[in-house]
């Protein structure tokens, strides 16, 4: 039997509800504050939210239709599965507390969905919102909340304009543990002005602060991003990731990582023809499995 030699989110959520659970991605119809100029606009240097929202998730279709349809794209791949309603696309926390209540009650009203997963910025946390989250967990549902820091450096949120900073992500997450929410921290590596060093020492910095969970995804340059300009401008700001360069770095940051937090992804993919760098040429599933063995061997 394979040791174990981190905590995986998949194998923490089987434990809780008792039969394999997958999160079904949904587009709730959010914007975001870096894009409608409540902070600002055009949205993150390297966002393109085209590349991530599989095709099932749109943005046209109602909830609980794009739930009904991410229910048929697993059907039969476990015996028994049960489902989280995963707020994906941009902020699907920035709206009024009555259509937040309203978009959530909407997923949790579809048939063996458990519980409700919603990603956003640390700047659209407020106690309000986790209030209603509270009710929700109240009447037996689960609630999790997924935070895009992406950076722990102001520097990098500025150049990338992120329009958040470090302080309203400890804010955000230390009002999360107040509620007691369930939290998984983004992290990009590979941003531009970061180094290695930087990146790993963004570990000693998660261990100092209550967070459940830890989703890491490399940079990745899209075509039509502001972010592809500065690659081809300045080359030298980034880090030009191989895949073992890529593993050996994720292995080291995880080894330094407090052994209760769990691991949630270590990759990310988007479409070929949307990407420019780096370019593995393997799944993530791959990317994994390389870094378990560097994990392994040391």
């Amino acid at each position: 039997m394979e040791k174990v030699r981190y905590n995986h989110l998949n194998s923490y959520l089987k434990d809780k509800f008792g039969s394999r659970t997958l999160k079904v991605c949904i587009d709730g119809g959010f914007t975001c504050p870096n894009r409608d100029g409540q902070v600002g606009r055009g949205g993150c240097t390297f966002c393109l939210c085209e590349s991530f929202n599989p095709d099932y998730c749109r943005k046209h279709s109602t909830i609980s239709a794009q739930l009904q349809a991410g229910k048929e794209f697993f059907q039969g791949k476990y015996a028994e599965m049960q489902y989280l309603a995963y707020f994906q696309a941009y902020s699907s926390t920035y709206a009024p507390v009555e259509i937040l209540r309203e978009r959530y009650e909407e997923a949790l009203s579809v048939e063996d969905v458990v519980g409700i997963v919603v990603a956003t910025r640390p700047d659209c946390i407020t106690d309000e919102i986790l209030c209603l989250f509270d009710e929700i967990r109240d009447r037996g549902f689960s609630v999790a909340l997924e935070l895009g820091c992406e950076s722990l450096y102001n520097r990098t949120l500025k150049r990338v304009n992120r329009g958040h900073t470090v302080e309203q992500t400890y804010d955000a997450i230390n009002l999360c543990h107040k509620h007691d929410i369930p939290l998984t921290v983004h992290l990009m590596f590979g941003l531009p002005g970061e180094s290695e060093a930087d990146i790993l020492a963004e570990a000693d910095m998660l261990n100092a602060l209550p967070v459940t969970n830890v989703k890491i995804h490399q940079l990745q340059i899209l075509r039509g991003t502001r972010i592809s300009l500065e690659w081809e401008r300045e080359p030298s700001a980034f880090i030009h990731f191989t895949l073992e360069s890529y593993a050996q770095l994720v292995a080291n940051f995880v080894g330094r990582l407090r052994t209760d937090i769990h691991i949630e992804r270590y990759a990310s993919s988007a479409p070929s023809e949307m990407l420019i760098a780096p370019r593995f040429g393997v799944k993530p599933s791959v990317v994994e499995a390389r870094i378990k063995n560097l994990m392994a061997r040391k």
